[in-house]
């Protein structure tokens, strides 16, 4: 078999995960019969469950892991320039993959979904409902410190309330990328081919790529903006994550960005494959290039999960829209939720019966 069929999967250790503007998260999980993998991560394991196996000694590493898969994808606002900033999610991604491993479904769920999240004693957490991206925050505590805080621990707390929002029981994986790794990541790959759906105005760069500067007292930024027109476009490291970061302004915010997310993971991926990157010095390039942006932990290697996914190419991973609706309460807005469709989509996927639902709601599946 050639490398080159599976290499995406190890790029996308570092990629599937997208964010919006400053991380990603996606942990490999530590399997009860791997051996561990040596991490320079000051960051444990996260505990959820590993993959099914089976007992193969001549079969190529990763040959034992079995589906389904649902792996969690998680944009970080890290702010790691601002002491005791608590990390909070600021995109969340859903990646499930059919027991075949050959077929694979790529959903959003709001960073201000409500939710009701668990007790979590290792933060001192009491549990609530809260917005969605506060699972990373509340979970990063660490009782008694003011400026350390955990991004596993958030990780934790996020995945416990995901299981309990989706009735996805298990979760099988993880990491962290920053955003500048992102984009050195898509200007190792020499760019990406990307179908823009709608106009949008950047508010972070200018044409340039230079930061637009912030207006004067503070606010909103101000000057020249970087336009991103409708149609094919080729897009450079900061160029593609700079569009996949912008909600404001957007007819539907942020679930515009949310369908953006997840064509920039296709489209990354679509490079990945196009190239020869089974070479071993375009490969290297590939990962130097994210370095030590790329955060994974223990247990079953990106090597691992590469074999395993070599039949799950781009066009067999279907990107899925759940819309929602803001909610309110005497006049205050305390966040999102899914409507109808939605749940019913998280529904029939807990179920096995993606396929089915979507045939019955096409609207729900993304055309770029």
């Amino acid at each position: 078999m050639r490398n080159s069929k599976i290499t995406w999967a190890v790029i996308a250790g570092a990629v599937v995960a997208l964010l919006a503007g400053v991380g990603v998260a996606i942990a490999m999980n530590r399997s009860s019969t791997g051996t561990a993998a040596p991490s320079s991560s000051a960051f444990a394991s996260p505990a959820a469950p590993s993959p099914t196996v089976e007992a193969t000694p001549s079969a190529a590493p990763g040959a034992d892991i079995k589906g389904p898969l649902d792996l969690v994808l998680v944009g970080v606002d890290t702010r790691v320039s601002i002491p005791g900033w608590e990390p909070h999610a600021d995109t969340v991604m859903l990646l499930h993959v059919d027991a075949g491993l050959n077929s694979a479904y790529l959903y959003s769920l709001p960073r201000d979904l409500r939710v009701d999240m668990p007790a979590y004693k290792k933060a001192g957490f009491s549990g609530g409902r809260y917005k969605l991206t506060e699972a990373m925050s509340r979970g990063s505590r660490i009782p008694g410190e003011k400026t350390k805080k955990s991004t596993q621990q958030g990780y934790e707390l996020l995945t416990k309330s995901l299981s309990e929002y989706t009735g996805i029981k298990e979760f099988q994986a993880g990491a962290v990328l920053t955003f500048a790794g992102l984009s050195k990541l898509v200007d190792a790959l020499g760019g990406i081919d990307m179908t823009i759906d709608q106009k949008v105005k950047s508010r972070h760069h200018k044409p340039d790529g230079t930061n637009r500067p912030l207006a004067a007292g503070g606010g909103d930024h101000t000057g020249p903006q970087m336009v991103y027109q409708p149609g094919k476009r080729h897009l450079v490291g900061w160029q593609a994550t700079d569009y996949a970061r912008q909600r404001y302004g957007l007819p539907n915010g942020d679930y515009d960005r949310q369908r953006h997310h997840r064509q920039l993971v296709s489209a990354i991926l679509a490079k990945a494959l196009s190239q020869d990157v089974q070479e071993p010095a375009k490969l290297r390039e590939v990962i130097e290039a994210v370095g030590e942006s790329l955060v994974y932990v223990g247990g079953r290697t990106p090597f691992e999960y590469a074999y395993a996914l070599r039949d799950l190419t781009p066009a067999k991973i279907t990107l899925v829209d759940l819309p929602g609706a803001g909610v309110s309460s005497g006049g205050r807005y305390l966040g999102e939720q899914l409507k109808s469709e939605g749940t019913g989509f998280l529904k029939a996927l807990v179920k096995g019966r993606a396929k089915a639902y979507l045939a019955d709601h096409p609207k729900l599946v993304n055309k770029l």
